[in-house]
């Protein structure tokens, strides 16, 4: 195999396959690339991986933080994905449940002092890390395609598909 070779999701387009499928395919294989950047960088640096980063994101976004229930709906996965990370970050004393004030029967995790201190530093070096993935592209390029694919957003989402 020639090393400047990739076998990716695009790799499974042939030139016959509509031009559609083709550039999804090179989405895809794009958005898998910056990500498995993403989770190698979170793991080396910060010894943690992409849902628990998700996860505190979600609630640096909500101090006075989220429901279980409203994290799952905002991650858009299950509620044990939720309560599995949500352990293992409480376990490390990086987020708290406490009740939450207008249920008795619901718990709200939010982010501690410390959790808050290793969240500002990860979303620090996790932009960084979105700025190198994006550097072979120009100024002019990223604000085109940023505007191509709001088009896109917009054409998916009145069409029936939800966005996160």
């Amino acid at each position: 195999m020639n090393r400047a070779e990739v076998y990716d999701y695009e790799t499974r387009a042939k030139r016959d396959d509509h031009q559609a499928l083709r550039l999804w395919l090179r989405f895809f294989a794009c958005a898998n690339l910056v990500e498995n950047h993403i989770r190698k960088n979170l793991r080396a640096q910060f010894a943690t991986t992409l849902p628990r980063f998700d996860l505190m994101a979600q609630l640096e976004r909500h101090p006075a933080g989220l429901t279980m229930g409203e994290i799952s709906r905002r991650m858009m996965v299950t509620g044990g994905n939720i309560t599995g990370i949500a352990d293992e970050l409480e376990a490390a004393g990086l987020v708290v449940r406490a009740p939450a004030r207008d249920d008795r029967r619901a718990r709200k995790v939010k982010l501690t002092a410390a959790g808050r201190r290793a969240f500002a530093d990860m979303a620090r070096a996790h932009e960084r890390w979105i700025v190198e993935c994006f550097a072979g592209l120009n100024r002019k390029d990223k604000s085109s395609m940023y505007d191509v694919l709001a088009r896109l957003k917009q054409h998916a989402a009145a069409n029936g598909a939800h966005v996160r």
